[in-house]
């Protein structure tokens, strides 16, 4: 079983690497293992604006690709307000920065989280809230 774990982890390290790099905003991970039975963590952040948010989603999927991980399901792309990444044990929304506030979905769950910070091009590790 840690093998899953370990995996797990690495590719929830890959998704915050990607919403990096496309200068996401508002980055909160929150895990769910103890509350959930549909994912193990959940990742949401904001853009500025539906096209950041696209292309947002579009760096997730393509980092995530050259890892060799494919995600379940993609809903919202076209539209670009709310785009739903499904990796099975991770789920992503990538939120427009109004639509987001409007959902403010990620009080809806009473879970530990960890904030990313904006700035960085990358993280190495988490915090010893998602373990």
């Amino acid at each position: 079983m840690p093998a899953k774990k370990d995996k797990t982890r690495e590719r929830l390290i890959l998704c915050i690497n990607a919403t990096l790099q496309k200068k996401a905003k508002e980055i909160i991970v929150l895990n769910l293992k103890e509350i959930s039975a549909f994912a193990d963590y959940m990742i949401v952040c904001s853009g500025a604006s539906e096209r950041q948010v696209q292309a947002i989603s579009q760096e997730i999927q393509q980092f995530l690709k050259k890892a060799d991980v494919r995600p379940l399901g993609v809903e919202g792309e076209a539209n670009g307000q709310w785009v739903l990444l499904d990796y099975d044990d991770i789920v992503i929304s990538v939120f427009y920065e109004p639509t987001r506030s409007f959902y403010d979905l990620e009080n809806l769950w009473d879970a530990p989280r960890m904030k990313v910070e904006e700035n960085k091009k990358e993280i190495k590790r988490l915090s010893k809230e998602m373990a």
